[in-house]
């Protein structure tokens, strides 16, 4: 029995470990590489195996830097199953075609550019394929993977859908199990539920992404968020949000909801100028089962994501037309990375502009503009034009879904103490200050840690 850290491994993005037991090989996770472009790219059409050893993939959830290269996994000829939880499965039926149709544009523009035929990473035919091979697993149930692999989803906490493995590996009469993390989500997050901790761990694959900060808590987000509001509204300017379509969004419309309702923002509106995010939040709409019933706002109000100040702005037209409008406005867009997707017009309009606030709510990998922002960089490019960055920048990260390093840590204890036999803890998913900070922190706790490089394989 051994795994293989193939993506994810000393960096935050291209999810994926290979778990080989008895002969056969399972993927957890087959995400997307972001960052530097051509590093990227490369990285991201090389297969973590050859397909044809692969038997089954488990996705822990639908974020594209954990599902994003599944549709290649398909144009490779790969055709068994692929487990996931079934919010899991509504949402990458979205997220998927949509990176398919990015994919396909990319692979058109460099045509044009480069006068040849481009091919793309994979094609929107390859994305419903995908969804097909899909097979929705709900949380708390044991299911089998292959022959020597059975394993359970819990709920990570981390954005709809999300899920902790757990698996149980057998192979030649030993028995381990191992414990896939996925993403951590935070106690106290609107909406999603808090992270369940795994039971009976003997190895731990654990995230790292923030394991050398803290966030602000949740409360405090709120806070600023409604401070960066009236702020911004009071100098005439626009709040604009880079936001991830699936969780960051519908997680800043709640509280936008619950601000406005309070009266503690202005009444502004509120644009979700991405079609993503609202086909998104059609998919949260589809799974209130899934959300926390321990929040008064979740029990008493029936339509969390509709209310007078919100706008939902879907076609091209419409979009354009918000560059023509006057006066306050927050306007909630995709990508949250700020690397492509409507934001990218909205700041070509408004980053040299000192009313506005250009508002940060998620992690920004390196080599990426949202990075570049975070940094206050004096100069930005965007559409390959450079321009001034006199807009404001504010930057909530108690907004993110990912633990921080008390977090993970209260988690990773919990597991210990309802697992006697844990030995092992690899991080992955975390830069290397990250997880290096976090690994001395957990040592220094009596946990026997290490960070695996790209390519490492660990016996379990």
């Amino acid at each position: 029995m051994e795994v293989t850290f193939v993506g994810a491994a000393r960096e935050v993005t291209g999810s994926c470990h290979v778990l080989k037991v008895g002969g056969r090989t399972v993927l957890l996770d087959c995400g997307m590489f972001q960052g530097a472009r051509q590093e990227s790219a490369a990285k991201n059409k090389a297969l973590p195996v050859p397909v044809a050893e692969i038997d089954a993939v488990v996705l822990s959830h639908a974020h594209i830097d954990h599902a994003g290269r599944l549709p290649l996994l398909i144009r490779e000829g790969y055709a068994k199953q692929i487990f996931a939880t079934p919010a899991t499965r509504d949402l990458c039926a979205i997220m998927l075609g949509d990176s398919a149709h990015i994919q396909e544009k990319d692979a058109e523009f460099l045509a044009k550019r480069r006068k040849e035929f481009i091919e793309p990473l994979y094609t929107t035919r390859d994305a419903v394929r995908t969804i097909e091979l899909m097979v929705g697993q709900p949380y708390g149930t044991t299911f089998d993977v292959v022959p020597g692999v059975r394993a359970t989803f819990i709920d990570a906490g981390h954005i709809l859908g999300s899920a902790s493995v757990i698996l149980d590996c057998t192979e030649e009469g030993v028995s381990r199990r191992l414990v896939f993390s996925g993403d951590i989500g935070r106690r106290g997050l609107a909406i999603i539920r808090d992270p369940q901790i795994p039971t009976g761990a003997d190895t731990v694959i654990m995230e790292s992404t923030y394991g050398n900060r803290d966030h602000e808590s949740v409360a405090d987000a709120r806070s600023h968020l409604a401070r960066v509001v009236r702020d911004t509204a009071a100098r005439g300017g626009r709040v604009l949000i880079p936001a991830f379509a699936v969780g960051r969004t519908q997680e800043l419309i709640y509280s936008l909801h619950e601000l406005h309702r309070e009266g503690a923002i202005p009444a502004i509106p509120i644009y979700v100028d991405s079609p993503l995010a609202i086909d998104t939040t059609s998919v949260f709409e589809m799974h209130p089962d899934t959300f926390d019933r321990n929040e008064d706002f979740v029990r008493k109000v029936p339509e969390l994501f509709q209310f007078d100040l919100v706008r939902y702005t879907r076609s091209v037209e419409d979009s354009k037309e918000l560059s023509t409008m006057h006066g306050p406005m927050v306007i909630i867009a995709a990508s949250g990375m700020v690397e492509a997707g409507r934001i990218l017009h909205h700041l070509a309009q408004g980053a040299g502009d000192p009313r506005n606030t250009i508002l940060i709510v998620g992690f920004q990998a390196e080599h990426t503009l949202g990075r570049r922002i975070v940094e206050r960089r004096p100069m930005i490019k965007v559409f390959g034009d450079e321009m001034p960055l006199k807009a404001n920048v504010e930057v909530i990260n108690g907004y993110s879904a990912h633990a921080d390093r008390g977090e993970l840590t209260s988690w990773l204890q919990a597991v210990r103490e309802s697992s006697p036999a844990l030995r092992d803890i690899y991080l992955v998913h975390g830069e290397p200050p990250a997880q290096d900070e976090l690994a001395t922190s957990l040592t220094a706790k009596g946990f026997s840690v290490s960070s695996p490089s790209p390519g490492t394989t660990i016996m379990l």
